[in-house]
């Protein structure tokens, strides 16, 4: 029982930072990216949002954690446009930290819809309107100076909605392929049998 358990754990742990790397590499190729962040990627919710959904929440969420961190790494320049501690703190959580965070509740629908393909697509709309929650927040208020004469919630609502409405559809499109094809609750990753992917 000990052995099991201890695969399973690596497993885990190798599985999560093989979809943490996948999903970093993922959010470096933007077809669109803005100037001040955010930007259009192939798929890079989809990896985190998996591992969510096959090891349940905690794990979903460090590995989202992780993302967060990376790609904030990855955009430290960001910081150059605003000023003082608070506007650094929302800036590290509302932009990163809870926005990528969020992408781990792949499972909150698993329980709940049988469906394997809509349960991880509900979930990928649900942690996309999440993170866009994030950054309209971090929108209206450290990023304020940019609104150019609009209100500032038009600003951040349509500056933020650029980018994550087409993520959201992405990641919808994806985790409903993914989910249809594969066997996300089995030990190893395999094509999904007929038979249970016709269950209701």
């Amino acid at each position: 029982m000990d052995d099991k358990k201890k695969i399973s754990t690596i497993q885990m742990l190798a599985e999560s930072a093989i979809m943490l790397a996948l999903a970093v590499v993922l959010n470096e190729f933007t077809p669109f990216k803005l100037p001040f962040g955010g930007s259009v990627t192939f798929f890079s919710q989809l990896p985190v949002l998996i591992i969510g959904y096959r090891y349940g929440i905690k794990q979903g969420l460090l590995t989202g954690f992780l993302m967060g961190i990376i790609v904030m790494l990855f955009g430290l320049e960001n910081f150059s446009y605003v000023t003082g501690i608070g506007s650094y703190i929302i800036l590290v959580l509302a932009d990163y930290v809870v926005a990528f965070s969020a992408l781990g509740l792949g499972a909150m629908f698993k329980k709940k819809i049988r469906n394997q393909a809509v349960s991880l697509a509900a979930a990928g709309a649900v942690v996309s309107v999440l993170r866009f929650v994030c950054h309209f927040i971090s929108g209206v208020t450290i990023w304020s100076g940019y609104a150019d004469g609009q209100p500032v919630a038009v600003y951040s609502l349509t500056y933020n909605a650029s980018y994550m409405v087409p993520e959201l559809i992405i990641t919808v499109v994806g985790a409903l392929a993914v989910g249809s094809l594969l066997d996300l609750s089995s030990p190893r990753l395999k094509a999904l049998k007929r038979e249970k992917k016709e269950d209701k």
